[in-house]
């Protein structure tokens, strides 16, 4: 496997022996046909991981071991909160561990849903060595080592081993591809860990190989639930410190850890150890301590991953259905999470033309202008005109007319290619143009009666084609009207024989050949037949 695969290992000088010394060897035991060293920490139990190291005498436990919420991280699917269509009794997953069988998987939820601590217990569970590897810090090195230590407690010790890669997704493709053959092979059991959507960010090789669970954000009940049980437990939590929490202070946390169980037991252990213990040696954390150890909630929130497209998918569907009050709540997700002011004011621009359009042509005038304030004032003072903007484009009168219409033409140009101009509506500058009949024919419609000459102005191949057919809500009405009165007019002057006729700079009207009748509904779309030529 190269180095380029998972980036470039820099290698380490070679030490000179010092002279009149002998090299010491090093007390790292060697896996057979590895390069590494393999230390005797590499994988120590997971109840011991829990404890955290051991702490020094006269000083209490939890000030000086592992993080509360790595303390509290559950030893068996009993103590496992949450998750419950995934590894809840008699699910697929939980049947095939109680068999003793495990196959490769991806792991896919927001953080602090429990998956390195699900992929400890089903390795816990199924008899398999445990090894933790993560895509942001490790490399080529380590895999190499991984690989021929699974290889020889395979041969050796008849012992599989799950190989469990944090962050999956931070692996290019190429790196994912070096996984396969290993994979494949039952060298290792892939459990990859992801915040990330799979279907983008794994390779569709490896994908196939494994089966993918989604986690869930877990609810503030369940939380709340972890909270209790942290401040119960003498030997991982903090009940050595007689630490005793308010309700109100609990509910806090768990609603403002957003479905995060870390974020929620770290808040805890700041505010535990925070507070002073009283005469009796308690510990008393109340809502305000709470709050200032959460001080705000931190939302979840990617600027350009899936998050960021489903919240814009959400304010436009919500804007879309006449929704304001769902619409204003997608809107503050986004902004107050930390998204570009101006990307939103480019997107409400953008609906107020697709999915408003005709129906109420101010609602371009507003996105405008709001887009403007948003460039004029920045955040935090054009919240509200991004909120105006919002509860306009919501309540305003929906019509897809110009989006449909466009549609249609972006079709038509790509099936009937580039067309010629009509040579009546060229533009003719020169007097060659003139010669050649630029302009020739052009009848100028303010000086036809109602200023409209009824000529035909597309390409002949496509005479008489509709692309834009305005709805029956908002100021379309009026656009309908107006249009069906053009429609009626041009199809009247057809029939009565006049035309415009150019005479010289003079424009006149004159009688012309007879035409056909005017197009009905049935035949508007029908190309006509040619006229006659005017005597």
């Amino acid at each position: 496997m190269p180095d380029s695969l998972f980036g470039r290992q820099d290698k380490k000088p070679a030490r000179r022996k010092a002279k009149g010394r002998k090299a010491v060897r090093s007390s790292e035991s060697r896996v057979p046909g590895s390069q590494d060293p393999e230390p005797a920490t590499r994988n120590p139990p997971l109840a011991s991981i829990a404890r955290g190291p051991e702490p020094v005498e006269g000083q209490p436990a939890t000030v000086l071991s592992a993080p509360l919420a790595d303390r509290m991280r559950p030893r068996s699917f009993a103590e496992f909160v949450g998750q419950d269509e995934i590894v809840g009794p008699g699910t697929v997953l939980r049947q095939a561990v109680a068999r003793g069988e495990l196959t490769s998987l991806i792991l896919w939820g927001p953080p602090g849903t429990g998956k390195t601590t699900l992929a400890r217990l089903l390795a816990a569970e199924t008899g398999h060595h445990f090894t933790a590897f993560s895509a942001v810090t490790s490399g080529v090195a380590e895999v190499r080592a991984i690989i021929e230590e699974a290889r020889h407690r395979r041969r050796f010790e008849n012992q599989g081993t799950v190989l469990f890669v944090d962050e999956i997704h931070r692996f290019n493709r190429s790196q994912q591809d070096a996984f396969l053959p290993h994979v494949e092979g039952g060298t290792v059991i892939l459990v990859g860990a992801t915040t990330e959507n799979p279907s983008f960010e794994v390779n569709s090789a490896l994908l196939s190989r494994c089966r993918v669970f989604v986690l869930k954000q877990l609810a503030a009940e369940a939380i709340a639930g972890i909270l209790r049980r942290a401040l119960a437990d003498r030997e991982k939590g903090l009940g050595a410190l007689r630490v005793e929490a308010e309700d109100a202070a609990l509910e806090l946390i768990a609603g403002l850890a957003g479905g995060d169980a870390r974020v929620a037991l770290n808040a805890l252990e700041l505010a535990a150890l925070a507070a002073a213990p009283d005469a009796d040696g308690r510990r008393v954390i109340t809502l305000a301590a709470a709050k200032d150890a959460m001080q705000r909630r931190t939302l979840l929130y990617d600027k350009d991953r899936e998050e960021h497209y489903n919240i814009i998918s959400a304010l436009h569907k919500s804007l879309r259905g006449s929704d304001p009050q769902a619409g204003l709540y997608w809107l503050g997700r986004m902004i107050y999470a930390g998204e570009d002011p101006l990307y939103v004011a480019r997107r409400l621009v953008r609906f107020a033309s697709e999915d408003v359009g005709m129906a109420d042509p101010q609602a371009l005038v507003v996105a405008i202008a709001a887009r403007d304030a948003v460039d004029f004032m920045g955040m935090p003072e054009c919240d509200n005109a991004l909120a105006q903007a919002v509860v306009y484009l919501a309540t305003a009168p929906k019509s897809n007319a110009l989006y449909t219409a466009m549609g249609g033409v972006k079709r038509e140009i790509e099936r009937s290619g580039a067309l010629p101009v009509p040579l009546h509506i060229r533009n003719a500058p020169t007097g060659l143009m003139k010669d050649l009949g630029y302009g020739h024919g052009y009848q100028y419609d303010h000086d036809s009666a109602d200023a409209f000459s009824g000529q035909e102005h597309l390409p002949e191949e496509i005479s008489g084609r509709e692309y834009y057919r305005p709805g029956g809500f908002g100021f379309e009405r009026e656009v309908r009207k107006r249009m069906d009165y053009w429609a009626r007019l041009k199809a009247e002057r057809l029939a009565s024989g006049v035309r415009c006729q150019v005479s010289g700079d003079r424009k006149q009207e004159s009688p012309s050949a007879p035409t056909p009748p005017p197009p009905t509904p049935e035949t508007r779309n029908l190309k006509p037949a040619p006229p006659e030529p005017a005597p």
